[in-house]
């Protein structure tokens, strides 16, 4: 995160005075702006000289932080060589997604399973895991919300040859128990750091990062009328999108459902998120058997409302 000094070039409203005041509170970076309780900061404002001043910095920064979270503009010559030489796709081992998506997910790109309860998107994203680590001989990192990751499941994934082709697979699957949204940051941060630093890269490098789900870690901070739970969220997408464009991943998130109009079930985490993702997905599930299906919400190249089916397994 760029530090808060950053922001003096709006002195009307982020002065020395307000960094003065956000430095006594031990904040001296947009990160520790956003994972500061507002609510709290707003509440010491009010004992300062000026505070109606103090709380329009507050308000006024959550705004700019939004605001520059935004993709700038690029290249399109360079964006068409950068999706040619390093945007590769990577089958999920699941035939019909794979069918409906033109061969699987794309690197660089965000993609979004939504769905409800026991629609099939852990199913997805488990084969997909299993499938990178053997197929496509890569590493994957699974931020496991909800202690949905199986092992046994994935192990089922796999066409088992040796005991120790197994292990090999199954060490390049590393799974993190995160249940809050400020743990998340905390992890998305160090592969960052770990992806610069090619720590984890070479022959076997990262190339799925799985959070499933995204949405049990962000509804929680919605809550309200202010602006602090939308801002993490936004940075959460941004950083997450950077990750996928720098690094060459496929990003795979899973969202849940809730009412529509009409009792039609829509995506949860609202508007301000429905742009984040590249691509969203639609699954579902006929409760009297297996069968799965899923359909393209949103998509850079292909229609919406394209379909195909799958089973879940295991």
């Amino acid at each position: 995160m760029a530090p808060l000094k950053s922001l003096e070039q709006y002195p009307a409203i982020t002065d020395s005075h307000f960094l003065e005041f956000c430095a006594s509170q031990g904040i001296l970076t947009v990160e520790d702006f956003l994972l500061h309780d507002i609510s709290e900061l707003a509440a010491l404002a009010e004992q300062q000289p000026d505070p109606e001043t103090l709380k329009e910095g507050i308000e006024e920064v959550l705004f700019m932080i939004d605001a520059q979270h935004r993709q700038p503009w690029l290249n399109g010559m360079e964006l068409l060589a950068d999706s040619l030489q390093n945007k590769h796709v990577l089958s999920t081992g699941s035939e019909g997604v794979d069918m409906l998506l033109g061969g699987g997910l794309r690197e660089g790109q965000l993609t979004e399973l939504v769905g409800p309860s026991s629609s099939g998107k852990t199913q997805v994203c488990l084969q997909a895991a299993s499938n990178v680590a053997e197929k496509h001989m890569g590493r994957v990192v699974y931020l496991d919300t909800s202690n949905s990751f199986s092992p046994q499941r994935i192990a089922r994934f796999v066409d088992l040859g040796t005991h120790n082709f197994l292990q090999d697979v199954m060490k390049n699957i590393l799974c993190h128990s995160v249940f809050d949204i400020f743990t998340m940051f905390d992890v998305l941060h160090q592969l960052e750091l770990n992806l610069k630093s090619q720590l984890l890269n070479g022959p076997r490098r990262i190339r799925l990062l799985i959070i499933d789900s995204i949405s049990s870690l962000i509804t929680p901070i919605l809550g309200g009328s202010g602006l602090q739970g939308h801002s993490l969220m936004t940075s959460v997408g941004f950083l997450l999108k950077k990750l996928a464009h720098e690094h060459n991943l496929v990003v795979l998130v899973t969202n849940h459902t809730v009412g529509g109009d009409g009792g039609v079930p829509k995506p949860a985490l609202g508007e301000t998120w429905k742009s984040i993702p590249h691509v969203r997905l639609m699954l579902s599930r006929d409760r009297g058997n297996n069968a799965c299906s899923v359909s393209i919400i949103k998509h850079p190249s292909m229609a919406p409302g394209e379909a195909a089916s799958f089973t879940i397994r295991g």
